[in-house]
């Protein structure tokens, strides 16, 4: 591991174009480099825990998974558990029998890790890390992920929670805030990207959370954080204050199911990662 205290990487999500983020970590893992902190958003959430628990190919193994039978994306499930994504599968099975997750290993990791969740009353994000348990690790992950519209809420505790990018999609602040200055971003979108707020479906969310009204107006105050977000990376970027990894070519969509496609964009995520790697650590190191 880096000797370097300072040292963050920062997970954003993007579904199964999280893929390129698996891709990225396991180059990292062959080379034998672990960051002292990392944090990650839904889809990073999850590589972010295979990367401390020090699993290569796990995520990609559950992202690309072999068989229907082990598939996560089944739409006739989805109207029974009113979820797009069997979170069952992804955060029982997966880790518990099928693609089984080492806790012991990323329970007596010295590695720091926040998963980030955003709370349906209050509307934020909020940071959380799990040492010992378990079920409240995964319930963690499921958070993270739980796409607002395609998967239930999930409750930790007495609040519920939704997709952690919904409040803090790139937690760069919450790395720079928790005394990492020297920062790797992996970004899931290309270059220049810039997110649309929401228009047409803003009446879906307002019937489904009229309850949680901060929710909603966090859901409708994304794009314009989410931008303001990548325009701060951008602008650190060049300034060689943050190095960020993000896909050179075009990306797959969120729910991408087809396995050559999802199988190139993890192996872009690793061609890069392999071509910007000195690059990476002379920054790290200077």
């Amino acid at each position: 591991m880096m000797n370097m205290k300072e040292a963050g990487m920062v997970l954003e999500g993007g579904g199964t174009r999280g893929v390129f983020t698996s891709g990225v970590l396991d180059y990292l893992m062959e080379q034998e480099v672990y960051f002292p902190y990392v944090i990650g958003v839904s889809a990073g959430s999850c590589n972010a825990v295979d990367y401390v628990s020090r699993q290569p190919y796990r995520t990609k193994d559950c992202m690309i998974p072999e068989g229907k039978e082990n598939s996560y994306f089944n739409l006739r499930n989805a109207v029974k558990t009113h979820s797009l994504f069997d979170m069952e599968m992804v955060f029982d099975r997966y880790p518990n029998e099928i693609y089984p997750f080492d806790y012991d290993t990323y329970f007596q990791s010295d590695m720091q890790c926040e998963l980030v969740v955003t709370n349906c009353s209050t509307g934020k994000a909020e940071y959380l890390k799990e040492t010992a348990d378990r079920q409240r690790l995964m319930d963690i992950c499921r958070a993270s992920s739980s796409i607002p519209l395609a998967s239930p809420m999930v409750k930790l505790g007495s609040h519920y929670y939704l997709d952690g990018g919904i409040a803090d999609s790139i937690p760069i602040i919450r790395s720079l805030k928790t005394g990492h200055k020297k920062n790797v971003i992996v970004l899931t979108r290309n270059k220049g990207y810039r997110k649309k707020p929401i228009q047409k479906s803003k009446k879906f969310y307002v019937a489904a959370y009229s309850k949680y009204p901060n929710l909603i107006r966090s859901i409708c105050n994304r794009a314009i954080i989410y931008n303001k977000t990548l325009t701060y990376i951008e602008k650190w970027e060049r300034e060689g204050k943050v190095f960020v990894i993000r896909p050179q070519v075009p990306v797959v969509s969120r729910t991408e199911t087809n396995q050559e496609n999802l199988t190139a964009f993890y192996q872009h995520g690793y061609d890069e990662m392999k071509a910007q790697f000195e690059k990476m650590m002379e920054f790290m190191h200077k």
